[in-house]
């Protein structure tokens, strides 16, 4: 996973979220933050309803039906897609905010569940640090770092999770599901 370049997947997510209107309002860090936690909140209940991505089903199908029913049939609404989905989430935050991002992903993750490991991070994304002049850009990467790491250390290739969600998200209408933001 080192050849990951989050500046370039940084580019994308930040420009798809911007063509499907979810930068129409000059909404506050905080604000993204919080939708953060709400994916990683996603993924506990995927966790908790036992639901994980098919990846040698996505595969066995991936030239047989069509991208978006595959994808909808073997990985939404599981734990991977949500990480997905929060790591997104940071790095349309960092595209927002001109944020040059850091490859961390050799954290320490100690033996915990998952829900204690979601615990953490929401306490962990809940309390940056503010007294560095560059306190976003390292929050950001410390917390995909951080998702980055208990990915590794279960064997979970999240960068493979991402770039899947990022070619579903831009088969997406405008504003889909009916959101706000």
């Amino acid at each position: 996973m080192s050849s990951v370049n989050l500046n370039e997947l940084r580019d994308k997510a930040y420009q798809c979220a911007v063509t499907h209107g979810w930068h129409e309002e000059n909404l506050s860090d905080e604000h993204f933050l919080c939708l953060v936690i709400s994916e990683l909140m996603e993924a506990v209940e995927a966790d908790r309803k036992g639901s994980h991505a098919d990846f040698e089903a996505f595969n066995k199908y991936y030239n047989r039906i069509d991208f978006k029913e595959n994808f909808e049939r073997q990985i939404k609404g599981t734990v991977e897609e949500e990480l997905a989905d929060a790591c997104i989430r940071l790095l349309d935050l960092a595209g927002l905010r001109n944020c040059e991002l850091l490859y961390m992903d050799n954290l320490y993750i100690e033996e915990i569940s998952f829900t204690e490991f979601s615990y953490m991070f929401c306490s962990f994304i809940t309390n940056p640090d503010k007294s560095h002049k560059d306190w976003l850009k390292l929050h950001i990467s410390c917390s995909l770092g951080r998702i980055f790491s208990w990915c590794r250390a279960k064997n979970i290739d999240i960068a493979w999770h991402i770039e899947q969600k990022m070619k579903y998200n831009e088969l997406r209408p405008f504003m889909h599901g009916g959101k706000a933001y």
